[in-house]
């Protein structure tokens, strides 16, 4: 027997920025909750940021994957609701009643695709978001 041999380095872990995650199925579910949780801005106001907020500071601390995700979905939150906010303001030279609806839409459409990504165990990286919280 060969006293010399090692065992292989082991293999480095899934990168979060490709897409794919080592979620589990728990973990799949909470990165849904947090996306969905956007709506809650429609019942409350702000209830889009609050409510991630919220998940995303008890549930950071379990997994990289659930932080990645939060992280995004609270920048989305946030830029759109500064686009929103701008928006709002616009109304006034009547540019805003077009904008807003169509960002609006495009919200709900993307925060859609970001509780489909996450069912799969992927990171959704949204368009058009400010990286506020890195």
């Amino acid at each position: 027997m060969d006293e010399n041999l090692t065992p292989p380095p082991p293999a480095p872990p899934p990168s979060l920025s490709s897409g794919t995650s080592p979620a589990n199925k728990d973990e799949n579910t909470t990165g849904i909750v947090c996306h969905l949780l956007g709506f809650a801005g429609m019942a409350v106001p702000f209830g889009n940021v609050i409510g991630p907020l919220v998940l995303w500071l008890i549930k950071r601390g379990d997994s990289p994957y659930l932080d990645a995700v939060g992280k995004e979905v609270l920048n989305f939150n946030i830029s759109w609701t500064i686009y929103g906010l701008i928006a709002a303001a616009l109304i006034f030279v009547v540019v805003g009643l077009l904008i807003l609806p169509v960002l609006g839409i495009a919200w709900i459409i993307f925060v859609v695709m970001g509780s489909i990504k996450a069912s799969e165990g992927k990171i959704y990286r949204y368009p058009l978001t400010i990286r506020l919280i890195s």
